[in-house]
């Protein structure tokens, strides 16, 4: 009843304009209707359909040729009725005469449904269909494929075009990663490797120069790494909450040029202004951190995320302190592009080998995916007739005006030696693109990597660095020199590689705990958390020792607490003896009880029934007024681990002396079990039965993140 009225509401109020026809536009028209908050900045055509149709994601290979993924089956009409049809493609788009526009499309794999994603990889390209992943080759040069190999019939998950993997985003350490999924692929000795790894992301992904990635949401415009990949799994005993996902800003209000009223939300209040302009996010997608080198300097390392529905691209300046990254709108009360033409969808951005920013502009009056049509958009959306045409679309590049036209080079031809000479290129995709061919070659060129991380080009450094692992050349002697670079990032990823090699090189463990005893005091934060994050390979005199006192600096943000945790497995409880003797724990200090419940959750999720009762006797040992925080927090931790049976109680040989009065402490009771754990007291428990392992996973959650404000017990 509710919602009628409010719908009813609205479309009186905006019936005037919801019964307007929004017709297409030529591009020379549509050009005419973008607005770019800066003057120095211009917008030009690269293709327009029907050389290229309903574009949803585009990269750019050595020669410079540009290949779309087109998803012609998206939203052909109001009821989405071509969804299963065979109609998507990969094309590939050239320019023959070098002027920067298109003139000519090869398709070159077609018969696809809802594809969504490309990376190009040797021998061809990887695609996303709408569930499954191929390998397509092209054999014989014409560009088009003739060989088509399933690499993950389960890729696309639910095949929802907004909800299932996308984005094939080569990182920089090799890894292809994805949104809106948790696996990355890599090739390996011929074998497509699926590897598991966190969770990211919607629709879009990418990286910075140090090669942390980031995505989006579509009600949120900006997520990112503050940790390499993986980085917080090395810990089985502890379930991270934080450092991946990290939301850079709560900013959603954006500013559009035009009314938004075909919006699926378009009649609940708070969703429009008076106007009918969309207030917030509401498909934010396609993100984009800038590291090209065709606009203005201060456009590098800033994030621009497309917003479809609301005909707009945001830029964000990226802040660093430390390790910790935050994100903030660039322009005050307008946005980076915006345009008044209502079919202007930009869904993706893309970087190219001139240093300009691209736009994919789906260019289509529905963006909405028919199973989350309203009544409501679908009303508007006829009214005004945006459900026809189709099979539009245009890709636009973004440059300064005074932008001088820039010789693109071909490196299809290039040999390994030029390519290392593009590895610290002002223009990132040159950059990434000279890594990857390098990788591919697999030429033995390990001396002319080692010459480029003896130069001060820190980002010719970083991508040397991951070549050499890429190549398999990466060696103690050439990665140990890297340590001593004046950049963190650069020390890091040497940290990060060597790691790898410490296992069947005592050499390395011995160098690595040396570094790390010499220069954690005078290192700078970035590189501070990773030699924090390798401690699990070093002593655990020396790795506790440099968690004390990152704890000591960093506790209260909750990365700081799952970088120590990540080094820690099976040491935890040693971990916690030495924490507890330090006069720094003696009094009461929130982020040091949230930090004992973890650990305390980390030695019960071990399993280890020796580490499980000295818990007990800490218990035991802390319960004076003063000290009963401790013995508080140990007992949450045990009740908050996920227990080492179906059940999730923890299992002992015995009932624990710690128990002798049943009512002591309810929760640990009802945790623990042993052999013949009398039934009654299971009965006396069962009506507050909940999924324990649900309750763990929340707890660490909540603890780690929310009891900073709300304190450990929620009542703050």
């Amino acid at each position: 009843m509710v919602k009628t009225v409010l719908l009813c509401t609205f479309l009186m109020l905006f019936s005037a304009c919801e019964k307007q026809p929004s017709p297409p536009l030529s591009p020379e028209e549509a050009l005419k209707t973008i607005v770019l908050a800066d003057e120095d900045v211009k917008i030009e055509l690269v293709a327009a359909e029907p050389l290229v149709q309903d574009p949803v994601a585009i990269t750019f290979d050595e020669a410079g040729r540009l290949w779309v993924v087109e998803m012609l089956g998206f939203m052909t009409d109001i009821d989405g009725s071509d969804e299963k049809a065979r109609t998507g493609r990969v094309s590939v788009l050239f320019d023959d005469n070098g002027d920067g526009q298109m003139d000519r499309s090869s398709i070159f794999l077609d018969s696809l449904v809802m594809p969504r994603a490309i990376a190009l990889v040797k021998g061809g390209i990887l695609v996303s269909e709408n569930i499954p992943l191929w390998y397509a080759q092209d054999t014989d040069g014409d560009f088009k494929a003739d060989t088509k190999v399933l690499i993950d019939s389960t890729y696309g998950g639910s095949g929802m075009p907004e909800h299932s993997a996308n984005g094939l985003w080569r990182g920089l350490d090799n890894w292809i990663y994805n949104a809106k999924s948790k696996y990355r692929y890599k090739k390996i000795d011929d074998e497509w490797i699926k590897d598991e790894t966190e969770f990211r992301g919607q629709w879009g992904i990418m990286h910075d120069d140090a090669g942390r990635l980031f995505y989006n949401y579509n009600w949120s415009q900006l997520h990112g790494d503050l940790v390499p990949p993986n980085a917080l799994m090395k810990n089985k005993n502890h379930t991270p909450s934080s450092g991946i996902d990290h939301g850079l800003t709560l900013e959603r209000e954006i500013f559009p040029i035009r009314s938004n009223t075909a919006v699926n939300r378009g009649y609940v209040p708070g969703t429009l202004d008076e106007e009918g302009k969309l207030l917030e996010f509401a498909s934010a997608c396609g993100p984009l951190l800038y590291r090209g080198n065709a606009l203005p300097d201060n456009y590098n390392g800033n994030a621009f995320v497309c917003e479809p529905t609301g005909n707009l691209i945001k830029r964000n300046k990226i802040t660093e302190e430390g390790f910790m990254l935050s994100a903030q709108g660039y322009y005050k009360d307008k946005e980076f592009l915006a345009s008044t033409d209502e079919r202007f969808r930009p869904i993706s951005l893309a970087s190219g080998p001139d240093g300009a920013m691209y736009v994919v502009d789906m260019y289509k009056g529905i963006i909405q995916h028919g199973p989350y049509m309203s009544d409501y958009l679908r009303k508007v959306t006829l009214e005004r007739k945006l459900d026809k045409p189709v099979h539009m679309g245009r890709i636009w590049r973004i440059t300064k005006k005074d932008n001088a036209k820039i010789e693109l080079p071909d490196l299809s031809q290039a040999d390994s030696k030029t390519l290392v000479g593009y590895l610290g290129s002002a223009n990132g995709w040159l950059r990434d693109i000279a890594q990857r061919l390098l990788v591919q070659k697999g030429d033995a060129i390990a001396s002319d990597l080692e010459n480029v991380l003896k130069t001060q080009n820190p980002l010719a450094q970083l991508h040397a660095l991951w070549a050499l692992e890429g190549l398999g050349l990466a060696r103690p002697e050439n990665v140990l020199p890297a340590l001593k670079s004046e950049d963190p990032r650069v020390a890091a990823t040497a940290l990060r590689i060597l790691e790898k090699l410490a296992s069947d090189h005592v050499d390395v463990k011995v160098a690595l705990e040396r570094f790390i005893q010499e220069q954690y005091d005078t290192a700078h934060p970035y590189l501070q958390m990773q030699l924090v994050l390798s401690s699990d390979i070093i002593d655990s005199k020396v790795a506790f020792a440099i968690s004390e006192k990152f704890l000591k600096r960093f506790g209260p943000l909750p990365v700081a607490r799952d970088v120590v945790m990540s080094g820690m497995q099976d040491r935890e409880m040693d971990l916690l003896t030495k924490l507890l003797s330090d006069d720094a724990w003696k009094n009461y200090d929130q982020n040091h009880e949230i930090f004992t419940e973890m650990l305390a959750t980390a030695v019960a999720n071990s399993g280890e029934e020796k580490d499980i009762l000295q818990l007990f006797k800490i218990v035991n040992a802390h319960q004076n007024e003063d000290k009963k925080w401790i013995g508080s927090a140990v007992v949450n931790g045990i009740a908050s681990s996920r227990g080492s049976n179906e059940a999730g109680e923890i299992v002992l040989t015995a009932k624990p002396s710690f128990l002798e009065n049943e009512d002591r402490d309810y929760p640990l009771y009802k945790k623990l079990t042993w052999p013949d754990k009398p039934k009654a007291a299971i009965a006396a428990v069962a009506e507050y039965e909940i999924d324990s392992k649900v309750f763990a996973n929340g707890r660490q959650k909540f603890l780690n993140l929310c009891a900073n404000c709300h304190g450990t017990r929620g009542k703050e």
